[in-house]
């Protein structure tokens, strides 16, 4: 018998580390999500994520700002964003960096789209290892004769089924993402 919890639990860490991964994918609008993740080296060598060292604002949908929590690295942090390959160029202004996104050409927006669709396939093949894995276990069950013939058929349907659910999922945020990046 498969934990069919235990199922939906490893697909939606897959669902949400594919969230996660697009998140930084520009779509022409401005979110926290597209620098929060930058790494930057401070005190003297130590590598951290902008997340870990203030707060992101977005004003408005072309700029974002960021205020650090330690004032004395504003300008550690500033390099660090250029040097971070994002496309922005970040101001210091008195205590905040503020930073206003490029217009995307049409090369760029398709460019994006086919790093979407790359991390789709990435993510679909993710969830496939995963049903992979609990049927060559339920496969191991019903030659060990642990579960009758009609037990496998069923959970191997609801495998199928839970593994569409998800696949259909990724998809559906995929989707929203190539709209929001086609502008």
């Amino acid at each position: 018998m498969i934990d069919f919890g235990d199922v939906k639990l490893r697909m939606g860490k897959i669902l949400s580390l594919f969230v996660n991964d697009i998140s930084s994918i520009r779509t022409g609008r401005a979110t926290p999500g597209l620098i929060e993740n930058v790494v930057v080296t401070v005190y003297g060598g130590q590598k951290m994520k902008l997340i870990e060292l203030g707060s992101i604002g977005v004003p408005d949908v072309r700029s974002l700002t960021f205020q650090p929590w330690d004032q004395t690295l504003i300008r550690e942090i500033a390099n660090g964003i250029m040097a971070a390959g994002t496309g922005m160029n970040p101001v210091v202004d008195g205590s905040l960096i503020r930073m206003n996104l490029p217009m995307l050409t049409v090369e760029q927006r398709e460019d994006y789209v086919k790093l979407l669709g790359r991390k789709l396939e990435a993510a679909r093949v993710m969830i496939r290892d995963a049903r992979g894995d609990y049927r060559s276990g339920l496969q191991k069950a019903k030659q060990d004769k642990t579960v009758s013939e009609d037990e496998f058929k069923r959970d191997e349907t609801e495998l199928q089924n839970i593994t569409d659910e998800y696949i259909k999922k990724i998809e559906e945020v995929s989707g929203k993402k190539e709209v929001e990046i086609r502008g």
